[in-house]
């Protein structure tokens, strides 16, 4: 396992972009962790004991629990990811309890037997989000974005960091996918590499991208929420 710096990663993205080779960055945190954990290493009955859980089960995390389909398309995801972003063992970023970090991927990758080849921080865009060299990449190339407000994400990107947004897909829920998809395969030729925002819905889209459409797609979350909020 080759853990890689945020230097590492963004030098990666950048490599692919300008091959024009595909490439898949997924990350893993306490709610992929959760959805992951259905059936597998935990119960149903202890998965609604979380409080990210019982918002799933009413919807509100872009997905209904239980969903196995679900959880088996996350691990087709994360077995054919080119990077996997994994939570340190002492994480301190992410707002969740402990047990729902680390120790928790640990026990769900044993227990699907995944062991992805090369690994970075979970929290890791936080880190490129705020670096120059990461926005660089993008100059003269043709972004999709997939957010649940992505004419408005797009607008930021666009007059911020001067990115060439040529689609923006709203998104907010899994039962999207196969329609998104439809509509991404079909504009393939308008995009060179896909900047996902979709809570866990970004780890199977992410990996639909690419097999589908050879191009770039990054699990990019958070930060976009906050580069909305603060425009």
């Amino acid at each position: 396992m080759k853990q890689l710096t945020t230097e590492q990663v963004i030098h990666a993205i950048r490599t692919a972009v300008e091959n024009k080779a595909p490439l898949s960055l997924v990350r893993i945190g306490d709610g992929e962790n959760i959805v992951l954990a259905q059936q597998s290493v935990w119960p149903l009955k202890r998965i609604y004991q979380e409080t990210w859980a019982k918002k799933a089960k009413k919807g509100k995390k872009g997905i209904f629990l239980p969903d196995i389909h679900l959880r088996n398309h996350m691990v087709k995801a994360v077995k054919n990811a080119d990077i996997v972003g994994l939570l340190p063992n002492n994480d301190q970023k992410i707002n969740a309890p402990s047990y729902l970090k680390r120790p928790l991927t640990n026990k769900i990758f044993a227990h699907f037997k995944l062991s992805p080849k090369v690994t970075c921080d979970a929290t890791v865009m936080r880190e490129c989000a705020d670096n120059k060299h990461f926005w660089e990449i993008f100059r003269g190339k043709k972004i999709l974005v997939m957010y649940e407000q992505a004419e408005l994400w797009a607008e930021v990107l666009k007059r911020k960091y001067g990115v060439n947004v040529t689609m923006a897909i709203p998104f907010t829920h899994y039962n999207q996918l196969q329609s998104s998809m439809k509509t991404i395969q079909k504009s393939k030729q308008t995009f060179d590499v896909a900047l996902l925002a979709c809570g866990v819905n970004s780890v199977p889209l992410a990996y639909e991208i690419v097999r589908r459409t050879g191009k770039v797609a990054i699990d990019f979350g958070k930060p976009a929420k906050f580069m909305v909020l603060s425009h």
